[in-house]
């Protein structure tokens, strides 16, 4: 049967039921599953870390490893049952048929070929063409990806393209055999923003232009919004809520799907007046499910005797387009009823100036050839004459791209490298040359650090209470062993763990639990500025809203000065003061939160707010696609570094862009842009986001 010949569901998996086995017990990954996959239909596949999606993803390409067996349903690919396909049969449909693109883009290329084979060695093995029509193929598709230079790129090596040039070369691999399905498993969540909204884009025409069914799995509604027509909402192993876009979002029938959505930063959320709402408990391990329905534990709507009485099936939405919800009561939710809002607080007037930074510069000097000592040197840019100051109870928000200088400016405040020039005011003390081996314990205490990944900063051999009680030590606090014991679990209370945990090893706890932890000891020494470096990205939705609802509140007791690295822009918004965006080392906006979110912005602002995905259908928002990868920090661009990217540059004559740097200027009410766009000019900007009147 050749590709076209088929008109029924790509893909169609019934009541599937895949468990992974140990030498003790069977453990149910997923649990009577269901979903349809129309031909040209984007299918997103949603739920947080553990529930299971990808195991169904690992389940249609029967890749389940040693340990995992499908136990129970079907999953058929037009019309033919994959689970009795002979080893063969599977080899020719893989590749050719069903192709995957995963979250790592270099697990899929091999590092010692030219992208330009790799790329040939497809059709040549699945379609027996000759070298001349794979090449052929190969730089069409390349140049389909919106790759620069396309001649060029097939004879790279992968090491020489930037994170979001890999992910389109596997884009077009996975392309190159025009397949019927294609199963995208996280496919951005390496990548930038703007890199991400790109190959977004891409990933949407490509499927509109080789009429591609798709499975795409993320734990970013906003992302599935824009990208698919249905999603199937995933809870500990089982498919919680399917149905079209538009019937889950708006008129959703499953108390986790609105608990979701209750705990991210829509707009409108507000950390004062508006908080989110985190989901109650953690999710449970697969071997410790409760009785009846898998959410109950967690629902506002539990019933004893009901909800925990039976297996729940999936039921039908009446009156939706193929909309389906696995709750026994969504027939008698008021599903309109007014959330009942978070204990809203005070906003926190910020206090005097507990920072303050002065044209701080930050250069590295790097051999020109490392590798083989060449003699010449190369100097890295990597922070830019920044300015500012921060406040007492105050967060200011520094926002930017991988590469644009976020991490090298914290390390240079925490002592661990020095300026190259400028200063740093601790509460009026220059501490820009002081490294932290020559700091005073004061100085310590009073600058810590959240990092973004909790696994990497906890001692996985001592327990979490010792952990806290060091840093308690290292701070000279407390005079007796028992005396910073009993502050250790006051630190636990604080940031709302049990006391037990204290004698737990940080294997024993979830991601989340490890942040808070990990907040847990920032504070030990009563902080006076913490800098959280992308503290949630690594955590699922719900948690995140626990965490940042947790340092805020710790902020407002402890009268704390945050400094929010991020690059999620909806996070920035809820919860920051101020706004600080960077771009190559250089700050180029500043502001508070309501100017930077509100037009005139500065160029690349404009383009960071309409990349990211917001979920919400009643927000409409300008389309603003960057062309061209950011520069390095080691070869950058002449003139404003972000001149080779910027949409507004033909406004500003005569070639100024390429040539000077802009100088910032000072906007209304201390608002600053660094950019040659006249005032006029910047006065017609329109607002990037607009929320439909309801």
């Amino acid at each position: 049967m050749s590709k076209d010949d088929y008109d029924g569901p790509i893909l169609e998996i019934e009541n599937l039921s895949i468990s992974f086995f140990t030498r003790l017990r069977e453990i149910p990954a997923v649990m009577d599953f269901s979903c349809t996959v129309q031909p040209g239909e984007a299918m997103g596949l949603v739920g947080e870390s553990g529930c299971g999606k990808s195991t169904v993803a690992l389940g249609v390409m029967q890749d389940l490893g040693v340990n995992g067996r499908i136990v129970g349903g079907s999953i058929k690919f037009k019309g033919r049952n994959l689970n009795e396909m002979s080893a063969e049969e599977l080899r020719d449909i893989r590749g050719s048929e069903i192709a995957m693109i995963y979250q790592e883009p270099m697990a899929s290329l091999n590092p010692a070929m030219k992208i330009g084979k790799q790329l040939m060695e497809v059709p040549m093995i699945h379609e027996g063409v000759d070298e001349k029509e794979a090449y052929k193929r190969a730089l069409e598709v390349v140049t389909d990806v919106r790759l620069p230079d396309p001649e060029r790129m097939l004879t790279s090596y992968p090491h020489q393209l930037s994170g979001g040039q890999q992910q389109r070369i596997v884009i077009a691999m996975a392309l190159m055999a025009n397949p019927s399905l294609l199963i995208l498993d996280e496919p951005t969540t390496a990548l930038d923003v703007t890199v991400e909204a790109a190959v977004v884009d891409l990933v949407k025409d490509l499927g509109k232009k080789y009429g591609t069914s798709m499975l795409f799995i993320s734990h970013n509604l906003g992302l599935v919004l824009e990208t698919c027509d249905r999603l199937c909402v995933m809870y500990s192993g089982e498919a919680v809520e399917t149905g079209s876009i538009e019937d889950v979002f708006d008129k959703m029938q499953h108390p986790y799907t609105q608990a979701l959505f209750r705990s991210i930063p829509l707009p409108g959320a507000d950390k004062n007046s508006r908080p989110l709402v985190a989901i109650p408990g953690n999710f449970p391990l697969p071997h410790e499910r409760p009785p009846g329905c898998n959410f109950g534990p967690r629902c506002d709507y539990f019933e004893a005797g009901r909800c925990d009485a039976t297996d729940i099936k999936m039921g039908k939405v009446s009156g939706n387009d193929r909309h389906e919800s696995r709750c026994l009561k969504f027939n008698e939710i008021d599903w309109n009823a007014p959330i009942a809002v978070g204990k809203t607080t005070e906003k926190a007037e910020p206090g005097q100036v507990i920072l303050k930074m002065q044209n701080l510069k930050k250069y590295y000097e790097v051999a020109a050839n490392s590798l083989f000592g060449g003699a010449e040197k190369k100097v890295v840019k990597a922070n830019e004459t920044l300015s500012f100051e921060a406040r007492e109870s105050e967060t200011l928000a520094i926002v930017g791209e991988s590469g644009c200088g976020k991490s090298t400016f914290a390390k240079v405040l925490m002592g661990l490298e020095t300026a190259t020039s400028g200063r740093i005011l601790l509460d009026n003390n220059e501490i820009q040359e002081v490294p932290i081996e020559e700091r005073d314990t004061k100085t310590i205490s009073s600058v810590q650090m959240v990092f973004q990944n909790p696994f990497d900063t906890l001692n996985p051999s001592m327990t979490v209470g010792r952990q806290i009680i060091r840093a308690l030590e290292i701070f000279g606090i407390g005079k007796t062993e028992d005396s910073r014991r009993e502050h250790m679990l006051e630190l636990l209370d604080l940031v709302k763990l049990p006391r037990e945990f204290a004698d737990r090893m940080p294997r024993q706890l979830s991601g989340g639990q490890k942040q808070r932890v990990g907040i847990a000891r920032a504070f030990a020494g009563g902080a006076r500025i913490v800098i959280a470096d992308e503290p949630v990205s690594a955590l699922d939705v719900s948690v995140q809203a626990a965490v940042t609802d947790l340092l805020m509140e710790i902020q407002r007791n402890e009268k704390t000065t945050l400094l929010f690295i991020s690059h999620d822009l909806s996070i920035v918004r809820y919860l920051s003061d101020r706004v600080m965006v960077m771009y190559l080392g250089h700050v180029v906006e500043l502001g508070s939160t309501d100017q930077v979110f509100s037009p005139p912005y500065h160029p690349y602002t404009e383009a960071l707010l309409s990349a990211v995905p917001i979920a919400d259908t009643s927000v409409k928002k300008k389309h603003i696609v960057l062309e061209g990868d950011i520069p390095s920090a080691m070869n950058p661009p002449s003139g404003c570094p972000f001149q080779t990217r910027c949409n507004w540059k033909d406004k500003v004559p005569g070639g100024l862009c390429d040539r000077e740097v802009p100088p910032m200027k000072t906007l209304a009410d201390g608002h600053q842009i660094k950019c040659h766009l006249s005032d006029a000019d910047l006065e017609e900007m329109e607002p990037v986001i607009q929320i439909a009147a309801e």
